[in-house]
């Protein structure tokens, strides 16, 4: 085999080879995205979920007064 076709499979087995190190690198760097993006998604739930707004909580509000007010309107 002639020098010139050694110099360029091994010229295109180092290239190769970067790449696929590059693509296993951004594999990784997706996959803790991921991982962030999920935990992220999470804390949003659990914020919105906290932060509801008032007619969806206020009927238990107003259950939980009831006693308050029948005690003021006795007066």
């Amino acid at each position: 085999m002639p020098a010139a076709a050694v110099v360029t499979l091994v010229i295109a087995t180092l290239i190769i080879a970067a790449a696929a190190l590059g693509l296993l690198r951004v594999i990784f760097h997706l996959k803790e995205i991921r991982q962030t993006l999920g935990t992220v998604i999470v804390g949003v739930m659990v914020v919105a979920h906290q932060t509801r707004t008032v007619p969806e909580v206020l009927p238990s509000v107003n259950a939980n007064l009831k006693p308050v007010r029948d005690f003021c309107e006795s007066i």
